[in-house]
C-alpha cells in the first residue's frame, strides 16, 4: 500500500522491501512509545539490510510511507544514502503542522489510523478489502480497474492479514507521536545528497501543497518531476516512471 522503499544499486539491478509491519515484512506488536514503528526504526532496517547485502552507500527510492522512511534515512545515515527519490508526499512535518479542513478532509485517515489500538483495527478488520480498496481510489484518483490484477491480489492477501492491519495502524501512530518529535528537532537540518521530487500531477497531494516547494526547504538540492495521474501514478505509469527514476540515479552515479 504505497509503503515500499525501493533501494538501488543501478537501474539494472534494483532491490525493493516491504517496510516493516507491511507486505511480507515482520509486524511486531506496537511498542507503547511508538517507537518500534517510527520511520527511523524503519530507517534503521533498511540501511541494515543494504549493509547486509554489501552495500555500504546506495540511491534510495520511496512512495508515500517509504518516501518519509527515506526521508529520515538522508536524515540520520547520510553517509549510505547517494541520492534521494521522495514520490507523492510532502514531509510529515508539513502535513500536520500545515493542516487545514481541506488536507484533513482529504488525508482523514492519518488521524483515524492513529486512533487508540484496538478501534480502527476492529473497523478495519471487518471488512479489509472494502476499505483499502476505498482508499486506493480516493487517494489514487483511479478506478480498481487500473490496477494490475496480480498487483491487486497481492494488496488483498496483504491487507487481510491482521497483524499488517495492526502494523499499518502503528505506523500512522508513530508518525502522530515519536516522528512528529523526531522532525521538530530537525527542522533546521537540510537533507544534502541530491533529491527528486516525484509526484502525480493530478492527486490530492498537488492540489493541497506545493511540493517541490516543501521538499525545498528540507533539502539543498532538489529536481521536480511529475507524471499524469494521482498517488499512484507509479502504478499506472511503471515504464514512464522506471524511465524518469533511472535517469536521476544515473546522472548522479
Amino acid at each position: 500500500m504505497g509503503a515500499g522503499c525501493a533501494t538501488a544499486r543501478d537501474p539494472l539491478h534494483r532491490r525493493v522491501r516491504d517496510l516493516r509491519g507491511y507486505g511480507d515484512s515482520t509486524k511486531p506488536r506496537c511498542a507503547p512509545d511508538k517507537s518500534n514503528y517510527a520511520f527511523r526504526a524503519m530507517a534503521e532496517d533498511q540501511v541494515g539490510l543494504m549493509r547486509a547485502l554489501g552495500f555500504e552507500r546506495f540511491h534510495v527510492i520511496g512512495h508515500d510511507r517509504g518516501g518519509r522512511t527515506a526521508h529520515r534515512m538522508a536524515l540520520d545515515h547520510p553517509q549510505a544514502v547517494a541520492s534521494l527519490t521522495v514520490m507523492d508526499i510532502v514531509p510529515t512535518y508539513a502535513m500536520f503542522m500545515d493542516t487545514n479542513r481541506k488536507v484533513a478532509g482529504a488525508y482523514w485517515h492519518w488521524y483515524f489510523l492513529s486512533q487508540p489500538e484496538p478501534f480502527p483495527e476492529r473497523l478495519i478488520g471487518n471488512d479489509p478489502d472494502f476499505f483499502y480498496e476505498t482508499c486506493l481510489v480516493g487517494w489514487g484518483a483511479s478506478k480498481i480497474s487500473d490496477f494490475d490484477p496480480e498487483m491487486l491480489a497481492a494488496y488483498r492477501r496483504a491487507w487481510r492479514d491482521a497483524a499488517m492491519i495492526h502494523g499499518s495502524c502503528s505506523d500512522y501512530r508513530a508518525a502522530a507521536s515519536i516522528d512528529l518529535e523526531h522532525d521538530a528537532a530537525d527542522i533546521d537540518r537540510k537533507v544534502a545528497c541530491p533529491t527528486l521530487v516525484f509526484h502525480g500531477a493530478s492527486g490530492a497531494m498537488a492540489r493541497l501543497f506545493d511540493i517541490p516547494a516543501e521538499w525545498r526547504k528540507r533539502c539543498e538540492t532538489t529536481t521536480d518531476a511529475a507524471l499524469p495521474g494521482g498517488h499512484f501514478f507509479v502504478d499506472r505509469l511503471p515504464d514512464e516512471t522506471a524511465r524518469i527514476l533511472i535517469e536521476f540515479v544515473e546522472s548522479r552515479r
